[in-house]
């Protein structure tokens, strides 16, 4: 089985599984799920899926998203039975959404990770009490600098904190796997914006009943 990538080579560039063939499904995704996916294909079987990641550092410029997942869409169309998107809509404006109807593919729900890993519906249903709050994944917590800290110019300008998180009221780590060292980690997140702590263990959400159903 293919070793899991690290989260630093995800954060500047893409991840491409072997295993090109009819029959198999591509599932062309956000390098910041890589290391989830990878784990729930171990776990569930799913050899005939072959995993196929654009850079995570997408995350900052959302407007990357949809230009580069057609360009993956229609360079390996012809290579695989299916194609399935494991993107949200990730602050594309809903033009990811648009697109994969275009393509004629299929794409995870929800407005961003942190809704599907929270279970869509309850994200929903906790909206007014999650109003203030910035979520972290897994893959966030230990990326804390490369996609927070440093984009946002905190590691240079520490007087900006208070006008960037001025309105948060906590931090919520969504834990996708049960790691004492990244909870910690998620604390010190949240001393250094200066917010309330809040550790939810989410699993995979409704990433696992999105891949499960394209299975």
């Amino acid at each position: 089985m293919t070793d899991l990538p690290s989260d630093s080579t995800l954060t500047e560039a893409g991840f491409a599984e072997a295993g090109r063939g009819k029959g198999r499904i591509l599932l062309v995704a956000c390098g910041a799920l890589a290391r989830e996916i990878l784990a729930l294909k171990r776990a569930n079987g799913w050899d005939h899926m072959v995993l196929q990641c654009l850079p995570a550092k997408y995350h900052l410029t959302p407007d990357k998203i949809t230009e580069a997942v057609e360009e993956t869409v229609r360079a390996n169309r012809d290579a695989y039975e299916d194609i399935f998107v494991v993107y949200a809509d990730c602050g594309t404006g809903g033009l990811l959404k648009a697109k994969c109807d275009q393509l004629g593919v299929a794409m995870v729900e929800g407005p961003h990770c942190y809704s599907f890993f929270e279970g869509n519906e309850a994200f929903a249903a906790n909206g007014d009490d999650d109003l203030t709050a910035f979520f972290l994944t897994d893959f966030l917590v230990k990326q804390f600098d490369a996609f927070v800290w440093k984009p946002m110019g905190l590691d240079r300008h520490p007087e900006l904190r208070d006008m960037l998180f001025g309105n948060y009221t906590k931090l919520v780590y969504q834990a996708q796997t049960k790691d004492p060292s990244l909870e910690e980690k998620a604390r010190d997140c949240a001393a250094r914006l200066g917010l309330d702590y809040e550790y939810r263990f989410t699993g995979y959400g409704d990433l696992e009943n999105a891949l499960a159903a394209r299975a």
